[in-house]
């Protein structure tokens, strides 16, 4: 009985990292534009920002105002959106000058 025990875990274990290994091995074959890291806050979007925002040459301040009012209302909410006003803020600081 024990044995068979054992033998049941250690079937368990082998078909969890075979498991694994395959679904590592499925990743690999999606493209980085056709897979999210860590969450899902861009997969209801017809277009990725980062797709939008490196077609139409987006500087770094400009792409970050795309990204965050595009997740604010699947990731963080008001926090998104006041990143994207802080970093409009400082495009009319570097780009216009202002204060």
């Amino acid at each position: 009985m024990m044995s068979d025990l054992v033998h049941e875990r250690d079937l368990e274990k082998n078909v969890s990292e075979m498991l694994a290994e395959d679904i590592a091995k499925l990743k690999r074959f999606r493209t980085a534009m056709q897979r999210q890291e860590a969450g899902a806050h861009y997969k209801h979007l017809a277009i990725q920002p980062i797709e939008f925002c490196q077609k139409n040459q987006l500087n770094y301040c400009e792409s970050n105002v795309i990204k965050y009012v595009c997740r604010h209302e699947s990731k963080n909410g008001a926090e998104d959106i006041r990143k994207a006003i802080h970093n409009l803020e400082l495009l009319l600081e570097l780009e216009y000058g202002e204060k």
